[in-house]
């Protein structure tokens, strides 16, 4: 085997001529693969496809092989046959593309002499480890020029060193894939075990769900049926105390009247006591009454245009003759700033009359206010109706409380004035029912504000003022 001077350009150029050339061919390949820092399976594979190229061109007029690093994106090892054409058929590249990268047959290259040449590139990738770097070129043409020719005999025995590491190789790789194989398997035991606990802490889970939802509901049932007995209780004791109630209150008022017999100072106080307790009873009886139906959804809504004009004053008129503290005082809009809107008057009579009875009851001196005022930002649609005092105030604690029905501050001023503690729930129920909202706010020691917004719906005014109903007896 001598060095060809027309390959004096690459790492390592070779003539192949005989059957020991091939011999080297393969232990060359192999060296400048190790060289090039590829593992031992790459190295036996291209020391195999170079020896199957070799033998398959052997005879060819003018064969050489090269060993080059081309330049490109992709470091590679180019070992390249040519030879004259026309000396031998078509090569055959099957075994070769199956052990490298890239395997092709060229035709056509000009020799130097004038004839046609072919050649055969065979290429495989470097490992990503690879430098290339003048010291790395040198290493790895020592590597090619280190073997001496071949006999048949010693390729032989090389052949079978390389497939006895091989298969050696093959076997460690078969007794990490077997362990390998056993610690996923572990893993899968593993795996399955936890799925199949999770499974069953997930099923008594969603038992206890079931069990829990079966018990709200039942719960749930229960606060229906007791909120729909409660109800009925309401209606019933109502209906049964109102006749005699009215009762006690007509007579009472038929001994105090202006004809009937004369009574003494004190018969006439005690009666004056009766009147006062059976008027109390009256209106606890009526309001009873109301936040049953309004909690059954029986009250109905008879909406019809209302006068605010006359409503505001009859309300005042009310207010005033039940006996106000001497140092507080009552202001009321101005008549000519209240419209006429579409609602039941009867309930917005109760909420105002409830709120302006409460700051009222509350306030020892200075004044409780009734303002009036429509929305300008919901285009008109709503109206706010709105009760301050400057009475105790209640404190934060408190405020959410005082909308429970029954409930009420305890206060030096709740002991002069009891109530039935259901003003405030009651006006609550009554302006949801008209499809408002009433929002309360409160400073200790400053005073109360109670805002009623309701819906507005204009209506005609009436020709003539309405003249002022006589007060209502559970005023």
């Amino acid at each position: 085997m001598t060095v060809s001077a027309a390959r004096s350009a690459a790492l390592s150029a070779f003539d192949l001529a005989t059957a020991q050339d091939v011999f080297a061919l393969r232990r060359i390949g192999q060296s400048a693969a190790e060289a090039l820092g590829m593992d031992r399976q790459d190295q036996v594979r291209i020391a195999t496809a170079l020896s199957e190229l070799g033998r398959d061109r052997l005879g060819c007029d003018g064969l050489t092989v090269a060993f080059t690093l081309p330049p490109g994106p992709e470091p590679v090892l180019a070992v390249v046959f040519e030879w004259d054409s026309g000396t031998k058929a078509a090569p055959d590249l099957e075994p070769a593309a199956r052990l490298l990268n890239r395997v092709r047959h060229e035709t056509g290259a000009a020799h130097g002499s004038g004839g046609a040449r072919e050649r055969i590139v065979a290429e495989h990738p470097l490992p990503a480890a690879w430098s290339d770097t003048p010291a790395a070129r040198l290493e790895v043409r020592e590597a090619l020029r280190r073997h001496a020719p071949m006999t048949l005999a010693d390729d032989l025995r090389a052949q079978t060193r390389d497939l006895i590491a091989t298969l050696e190789e093959t076997r460690a790789q078969r007794e990490e894939l077997r362990r390998l194989n056993d610690e996923l398997e572990e893993t899968n035991r593993g795996v399955l075990a936890l799925y199949t606990e999770l499974s069953q802490e997930l099923e008594e889970t969603n038992s206890g769900v079931v069990a829990l939802h079966t018990e709200l509901e039942e719960k749930s049932n229960r606060l229906r049926e007791t909120s729909e007995a409660k109800t009925r209780f309401w209606t019933n004791i109502s209906h049964e105390l109102r006749t005699p109630v009215n009762a006690v209150v007509a007579l009472s008022r038929l001994l105090l009247a202006a004809g009937s017999a004369p009574l003494t100072e004190e018969q006439r106080r005690q009666v004056s006591l009766i009147d006062a307790s059976g008027q109390t009873l009256f209106a606890l009886v009526n309001d009873l009454l109301d936040m049953a139906k309004a909690e059954a959804g029986q009250l109905e809504i008879a909406a019809a245009p209302v006068d605010l004009r006359a409503l505001v004053g009859q309300l005042g008129a009310v207010m005033r003759s039940t006996g106000m503290p001497d140092c507080v005082l009552l202001l009321t809009p101005e008549p000519g700033t209240l419209p006429v809107t579409v609602t039941d008057e009867a309930l917005l009579t109760r909420i105002l009359r409830n709120l302006l009875s409460n700051a009222l009851k509350f306030t020892e001196k200075g004044e409780v206010r009734l303002e009036f005022a429509v929305d300008p930002e919901a285009a008109g649609q709503w109206m706010t109706f709105t009760v301050t005092d400057t009475g105790v105030g209640i404190p934060e604690s408190e405020l959410t409380r005082v909308f429970e029905e029954f409930y009420q501050v305890r206060g030096p001023l709740q002991r002069a004035h009891r109530g039935t503690g259901l003003g405030l729930p009651y006006a609550r129920a009554l302006t949801e029912l008209l499809g408002g909202t009433l929002r309360l706010s409160s400073t200790p020691g400053v005073g109360t504000r109670v805002e009623v917004r309701l819906p507005h719906r204009p209506g005609p005014r009436p020709a003539t003022p309405p003249a002022p109903p006589a007060p209502e007896a559970d005023a």
